[in-house]
């Protein structure tokens, strides 16, 4: 029917359920029969245990993102006969989960509650009983992000905290943790590993401040040692010292950052300033590779600028009550520690406050757009990346609204009303005096473009002189294509060129519209 033209958008409806289904074949590969084991609701991903008499499978409803989201929950299938329980207690956000060796028990990463805005503990559930422990420490500074089994009595989990991931080992009967392997002795941020039975090898991806990726292998005693050499090019490269630093918020919260100094620092002068806001706020910057397309650091560094990566209040990897600090208040503390990090780089690190700039995707878009408009005299450029304008219209048009309900907003829209409009950059668009690059996907479903389309639309009708929009069609939520990721990383480079470097003045022109000849195009 699409052809002629009657192929309609039900929207959210007429959805259909991934199902669960075991086909048999006999030894010759001839199929034998299929049976369906779930259906009227939607299975997300799924796990055997090792005996092939169990599936813990991840279920929702309904076949939505906002249901991925928040409406998960782990049930217990009986291959043999199909029948089905729920075993997980979550409420809210899910990560991985996994059968002890045994197969008597579930170990799986959840969110604490329906309002924690991101997996940050560790949960056992025996599945005879259904007797569900949390093993996470007490008041734990920091996040469980994935877990696994050493045997049936010790569970292995990856945590993040503050800029550094660790490696713990607890009993399934609770107790002191026993940290196995600390990012911030080696210096090697690493992501969750693959190892052996008997717990003497392990491999995982990791990375440095120096170093993109790179796989290492570790025997569970000695230092990782690095086995591949991916990214040569970069030994012939000069960066920027990458620092851990931290500054007192104004209400005396320590708050962390990393820090890349400008190539050839020397104490006593002023550097221009770039800060790179991490989006989210459910999530945080670790202390290895921070350089990507949208927010390349080392890139800036190499240019002359120094660089700031802040861990503001709401960010994961410092415990769920640092994380909560955020709820039910956008562009609160959240944006004042970026603004007060800018005051510590100022007075301490040689930071010209005259040549400020501030971009960030997402949540980080927002505060763009916070520092282009409300904190309008902290930064002269930002560039905004499929950021939030309107939060307003945002929770009407965005693909997970009870996400942003639950572990944002805490509260129906329409009891939130002025504090929507108020914590919007549109609502001080007029006072802007920043030069606003405005760019995201033309297909975004997440931060719907209408997002920036009103951010621009308020700033023109005010004669804003220095903002400019630009859509990638076909592109989500952050950029996937190389296109796109070339046209961002370039104009985003001559944006705070012009503006924050050499500080062309505003109301002049502005920068040229076309760079395609940054697009490396045989014509």
């Amino acid at each position: 029917m699409k052809p002629n033209r009657y192929g309609f958008i039900y929207y959210e409806e007429n959805l259909k359920n991934n199902n669960l289904c075991i086909s048999s074949f006999d030894r010759d590969w001839v199929h034998t029969g299929t049976i369906q084991l779930t259906e009227g609701m939607n299975v997300w991903d799924f796990e055997f245990n090792r005996q092939g008499t169990h599936i813990a499978a991840s279920i929702s409803p309904k076949n939505l993102v906002d249901q991925q989201y928040m409406f998960r929950e782990i049930h217990l299938i009986d291959i043999q006969s199909g029948n089905m329980k729920k075993i997980s207690a979550n409420q809210g956000k899910l990560g991985n989960y996994v059968f002890s060796p045994n197969g008597k028990t579930l170990a799986y990463t959840a969110a604490s509650t329906i309002n924690d805005h991101a997996v940050s503990q560790v949960y056992i559930v025996s599945l005879d009983e259904g007797i569900v422990t949390n093993l996470t420490p007490e008041k734990f500074k920091g996040h469980v992000t994935w877990v696994s089994w050493r045997n049936n009595e010790e569970v292995l989990y990856l945590s993040e905290e503050g800029v550094y991931p660790k490696l713990n080992l607890v009993s399934v009967k609770g107790g002191k943790r026993n940290v196995i392997l600390d990012a911030s002795a080696s210096g090697i941020i690493f992501d969750a590993p693959e190892f052996n039975d008997d717990f003497t090898q392990f491999v995982f991806t990791g990375s440095t401040p120096a170093d993109y990726v790179n796989i290492y292998a570790w025997n569970g005693e000695d230092e990782p040692r690095r086995i591949t050499d991916i990214n040569p090019q970069l030994k012939e490269k000069v960066l920027g010292r990458q620092e851990l630093i931290r500054y007192n918020a104004r209400d005396e919260r320590e708050i962390e950052g990393l820090l890349i100094c400008p190539v050839g620092y020397e104490g006593g002068k002023k550097y221009p300033l770039i800060v790179y806001v991490h989006g989210g706020p459910e999530s945080h910057h670790s202390n290895g590779w921070l350089s990507r397309y949208s927010t390349p650091g080392q890139v800036m560094a190499g240019k002359g600028y120094m660089v700031l990566y802040p861990n503001y209040r709401a960010s994961t990897g410092y415990g769920v009550d640092f994380a909560m600090e955020g709820f039910m208040d956008p562009a609160g503390k959240e944006f004042d520690d970026i603004a007060d990090g800018i005051e510590y780089l100022i007075s301490e690190k040689g930071a010209d406050r005259a040549r400020v700039g501030l971009a960030g995707g997402s949540y980080g878009g927002y505060a763009s757009g916070w520092f282009a408009t409300y904190y309008t005299s902290y930064v002269r450029a930002v560039c905004m990346f499929v950021g939030i304008s309107d939060n307003i219209s945002r929770r009407g048009t965005t693909d997970i609204p009870y996400e942003e309900l639950y572990v944002h907003s805490g509260k129906r829209l329409e009891k939130q009303w002025q504090m929507s409009l108020e914590r919007s950059p549109i609502y001080w668009a007029h006072q802007n005096k920043t030069a606003t690059l405005i760019y995201g996907g033309a297909a975004d479903t997440r931060v719907h473009p209408s997002q920036s389309l009103e951010l621009y639309r308020r700033m023109k009708m005010n004669d804003h002189p220095a903002v400019r929009l630009v859509q990638y069609p076909g592109e989500g939520h952050g950029n996937s294509r190389q296109p796109g990721r070339i046209d961002v990383l370039y104009r985003q480079m001559e944006w705070f060129d012009w503006y924050v470097r050499d500080l062309n003045p505003l109301d002049g022109p502005m920068p040229r519209l076309d760079i395609s000849d940054k697009y490396g195009l045989d014509w």
